[in-house]
């Protein structure tokens, strides 16, 4: 088995002991994120729209280094400290994602790391050059 570690300066670095994504030949299984800002490693400013918004755009840059993009997600879980907060996940996803969508779980959780109130994580699978 090909195993690949995806790492990039454009997401936050791991907290802990984890990578940022993990490639297995065609398939990314992509670590949570939260709202961190890669540049400063601190929590976004503002409400729970620039932390979903910020989650995206970290999101975004691992699939980018691991040859993809979000559209090549296929699943994608969301964790949420309030669930009322889930329409404006679907809202923002939109501008992040076109048809079709990936399958996704939304989950209400009692705390994330750093006191973040939104933490996605997904499996992305890669185009080959059949498909592509």
């Amino acid at each position: 088995m090909s195993k690949e570690i995806i790492h990039t300066n454009n997401a936050p670095q791991a907290i802990g002991t984890y990578s940022q994504a993990v490639k297995i030949h065609h398939t990314v299984y992509l670590s949570g994120q939260i709202p961190l800002v890669p540049a400063t490693m601190t929590m976004i400013d503002g409400d729970i729209t620039a932390q979903i918004t910020q989650v995206f755009e970290n999101l975004q840059a691992v699939a980018h280094a691991a040859g993809g993009n979000l559209n090549d997600i296929v699943k994608l879980n969301v964790f949420l400290t309030d669930l009322a907060h889930f329409p404006m996940v679907n809202e923002i996803m939109g501008r992040y994602f076109h048809e079709p969508y990936p399958a996704r779980a939304a989950i209400g959780v009692r705390a994330l790391p750093k006191d973040a109130s939104v933490e996605m994580d997904g499996i992305m699978v890669l185009p080959t050059q059949e498909y592509a």
